[in-house]
């Protein structure tokens, strides 16, 4: 009997010791691109109101994120998934890897322009709304004497080679989000060409989208390609930055989804419905993280200055398309890669010879000299897919999916290093006929 008493003891004992240890009776599991600065406030605010859950939060850029819930296996997913990209949504919804349920809040508007806030189809929600534009850290300009820049086609000028950063837009979804409002409001090969000179006067490509911000704040670049809430929450933090919407750009929102086949779906709908009610959009207004809510009311407690979407004081021209952005979203991943990302180098080395003789030309012009400059700058700036091809159902179904059949693989794989040895010959091309125009010049 004393042996009994002692086993149900020590059993006890090791049921309360694994309940100290874990010290919850719940866990939800939240994956996002966004920073600890948002994800932290959202956390300690879940957790305060529902005593005994853990919140895990899986930071991942939104392709690793895309991935990381394509892999998992059902009954092991995240709970949540949660970034700025609608695109990604969409992918998302179309693998059938979101769950839909009534999670919506009544007082959110139906739409922000004509773009709508929540998707149609109920699979996710706009949880906050981000614009993309321009921040620059005032003292560097200064230093350097490099203006303030308002549009994107600002970035393309001699004056600012070397002072940009960008984000590759395969590792950050709100890179890609930049790029495709630049596409979509430009049109291809205008959005193209403007996108490969301001690359190439880049000093640096990021591989995740905190480093242009940080970069920013603390100097080490002039002007910094961003999602506006980096721009916002480091010029309340104090940092020595600005932020500028540039007219060629989109208001969409940041959205919220419940995975489908997570580990904790009640969990799940508890946390969304926090984010979008009245106290949950609040915690957007913090200074460190300078969200814009989906609830037009909160606003009103918003401090002076604080940018208003629904108050007409941000003009977005772009009528952002989703359907168009996702039907191409590893299209124009790989070719800013397969172009850009990976051929940095010679795409400077272009740039830099093509601002050289443009500079001895605009001094002393000659039609020659003009003709050869011309022709370099179609070299270097000139996209490798055209607006047509881009738009070919049967060629982006090559990217429609990350998951190929081995013929398909072969032909991805194929036409990716086709693209990186075109790139490397055009700039090489680039930087040939530059100097030529610029020796013409005496």
């Amino acid at each position: 009997m004393a042996t009994l008493r002692t086993l149900a003891r020590l059993a006890l004992a090791l049921c309360c010791s694994a309940i100290a240890i874990t010290g919850y009776a719940q866990q939800l599991t939240i994956i996002t691109s966004f920073p600890k600065d948002l994800t932290e406030v959202y956390k300690k605010a879940f957790e305060s109101r529902n005593p005994g859950v853990k919140v895990e939060v899986l930071n991942r850029g939104t392709s690793a994120a895309i991935a990381f819930v394509r892999e998992a296996p059902a009954g092991n997913r995240p709970d949540v998934f949660w970034a700025s990209a609608p695109d990604a949504f969409e992918v998302l919804s179309k693998e059938k890897l979101l769950e839909k349920f009534g999670g919506a809040n009544p007082a959110v508007p139906a739409k922000i322009g004509n773009y709508p806030i929540n998707d149609p189809e109920g699979f996710y929600y706009g949880q906050a709304l981000a614009g993309y534009g321009l921040m620059w850290n005032t003292r560097y300009l200064k230093a350097n004497k490099v203006p303030e820049p308002r549009e994107w086609a600002d970035l393309v000028k001699p004056e600012y080679f070397g002072h940009l950063a960008i984000s590759a837009p395969s590792r950050s979804g709100t890179t890609h989000l930049t790029i495709e409002t630049i596409l979509q409001g430009e049109g291809w090969e205008k959005g193209w060409n403007q996108i490969l000179r301001f690359s190439g006067n880049c000093a640096a490509i990021t591989e995740r989208s905190f480093g242009v911000p940080d970069g920013v704040n603390n100097g080490q670049f002039g002007i910094g390609l961003v999602i506006d809430f980096f721009g916002l929450s480091a010029k309340a933090s104090g940092f020595p930055v600005e932020f500028v919407y540039p007219s060629v750009t989109a208001i969409v929102p940041a959205n919220i989804g419940l995975v489908a086949g997570g580990r904790n779906a009640e969990l799940g709908k508890k946390f969304i419905a926090f984010t979008l009610s009245p106290e949950g959009q609040e915690l957007l207004l913090e200074s460190r993280i300078s969200r814009l809510p989906v609830l037009p009311a909160v606003y009103n407690k918003a401090p002076k200055g604080y940018p208003n979407p629904f108050g007409g004081k941000i003009q977005a021209k772009v009528q952002f398309d989703s359907d168009r952005s996702r039907s191409r979203y590893y299209l124009v991943n790989s070719l800013y890669d397969h172009t850009i990302t990976f051929r940095h180098k010679e795409l400077v080395a272009a740039t830099r010879a093509i601002h050289e003789a443009a500079a001895k030309i605009a001094k002393k012009p000659n039609p020659q000299a003009k003709k050869l400059l011309d022709e370099a700058r179609d070299y270097a700036y000139k996209p490798l897919v055209s607006a047509e091809k881009a738009a070919d159902k049967e060629f982006l179904a090559l990217y429609s999916t990350t998951k190929r059949d081995a013929l398909r693989t072969k032909e991805v794989t194929a036409l990716e290093e086709y693209w990186g040895r075109e790139a490397r010959k055009k700039y090489a091309r680039a930087v040939e006929l530059a100097r030529q125009a610029a020796a013409l010049v005496k």
